[in-house]
């Protein structure tokens, strides 16, 4: 990895893409830093300071990398994006309309990304409004002695800048995500989630170091994130394939086809999309609890059970959930009907298996089969590590656990790919001049 990268710098247009891509990423977390107008920071911090960052601000803050809990510029991160781009892969399978654009190629998809930038901008003015109520009522950090002093002057001028601000910061990183996409290396979206989670680390790290547990817990979980990483290094780069032969064709003089591929089906199709949805969605009882007496049996048995994350109940449907969503999203993005209908028009089959339905059916069958153990491994990824820090006393301080390590190493995977990718390609052209 370090080779690839002393050599991409070595080659000035890498070296300008990588240098770009940085800079961008240097900007954003600038902007993590810088307060929103009307925050009062010195109480902002006061509060951080009291109770951190726990429930469901951990799992927002994962994505903007401390700066929900700061109510700076960019505090909604990249999440409204994720979310936008997530519900539009979602009404595809509901709505015929988005079906059709994601089938009519480059036009389509650019259509569809329109689409997602809308959806963006509106989500993110519902969210940044909701904080903002949080905020004024004092729910954002409970029990935090100035929590209904953080906006000194909630004046509907200062709350409406407010939330223009906080809306134009998620523009503004959406188009950083592009910018990244299109004139530096990777992918702009992911280094910018890459950028949140990694900046978070070194801190909780040390809080670790510094905390009860002291050395001796700080060696042990970074011995389990190391380990973790190897596990998720060597599954997301395992892949089954499933071998196409196309058949040879003739298309006017020439003849076309007789050659072997295969289709590489990865273990974990869906990502880490399943631990989000499964930590946000086992947040919403906790949430619905807070607005009901203390004193009801019904929201002391949530309080003690389902809120609390070392509680059984709460860890067994956390692992239910990643299963289940698991195969949701999977479901959802593959879609072996469509792959088999492109196979057979262009002359492809499986070897032994008939084209067309039989064909889907047997790739339906594939991928079930490889979503059963890469769920599993999705559920041990995020639940080892969280309930060694439970054990540790440290849970509170690396948020998501096992998913953080889980993007981390996805992202970076997948950059020294494309890096890689470059550089042969350079090679290759200097090669044949």
């Amino acid at each position: 990895m370090l080779s690839a990268f002393g050599r991409a710098f070595r080659t000035p247009d890498l070296r300008r893409k990588l240098l770009f891509t940085i800079g961008i990423m240097v900007v954003f977390r600038i902007g993590s830093f810088l307060p929103a107008p009307g925050v009062s920071y010195q109480n902002v911090q006061t509060c951080v300071e009291e109770e951190g960052s726990t429930g469901l601000l951990s799992t927002i803050s994962l994505f903007s990398g401390g700066a929900l809990l700061n109510l700076a510029v960019f505090a909604l991160g990249i999440m409204p994006y994720i979310t936008a781009s997530i519900i539009t892969q979602l009404l595809r399978v509901v709505i015929p309309r988005f079906a059709m654009l994601h089938k009519e190629g480059q036009s389509g998809q650019a259509k569809l990304t329109q689409y997602t930038r809308y959806m963006t901008i509106g989500l993110a003015v519902l969210q940044s409004t909701s904080i903002i109520v949080m905020v004024r009522g004092g729910n954002f950090f409970q029990g935090c002695s100035v929590g209904n002093q953080i906006i000194p002057d909630d004046s509907a001028w200062t709350i409406a800048v407010m939330i223009i601000v906080m809306t134009a910061g998620t523009g503004l990183i959406m188009w950083f995500g592009e910018l990244i996409t299109e004139r530096g290396v990777g992918n702009g979206m992911s280094l910018l989630i890459f950028t949140s989670i990694a900046a978070s680390f070194p801190g909780a790290l040390w809080s670790i170091a510094g905390g009860s547990g002291g050395i001796p817990s700080f060696l042990v979980v970074l011995a389990l994130i190391i380990v973790v990483i190897g596990l998720v290094v060597f599954v997301e780069q395992s892949q089954r394939r499933v071998p196409v032969q196309y058949a040879k064709r003739m298309v006017g003089r020439r003849m076309y086809g007789g050659t072997s591929t295969y289709i590489p089906i990865k273990i974990n199709i869906a990502g880490v999309i399943p631990i989000i949805f499964a930590a946000s969605l086992l947040q919403v009882p906790a949430v619905i609890g807070q607005f009901g007496d203390p004193d009801t049996g019904w929201v002391k048995w949530v309080s003690h059970w389902l809120a609390r994350p070392d509680s059984p109940y709460h860890l067994a449907l956390y692992v239910v959930l990643i299963v289940f969503f698991a195969f949701f999203y999977t479901a959802i993005t593959f879609n072996p009907d469509e792959i088999a209908e492109n196979m057979k028009s262009y002359g492809g089959f499986v070897p032994g298996i008939r084209a067309g339905r039989p064909t889907a059916e047997y790739l339906d069958y594939v991928v079930t089969r490889i979503t059963t153990p890469g769920s599993l491994y999705l559920a041990f990824v995020a639940l080892i590590p969280t309930v060694a820090f439970i054990v540790l006393d440290v849970g509170a301080n690396i948020p998501l656990g096992g998913a953080s390590v889980l993007i981390i190493v996805g992202v970076g995977l997948e950059t020294v790919k494309q890096i890689q990718s470059q550089l042969e390609q350079r090679h290759y052209e200097g090669f044949l001049r």
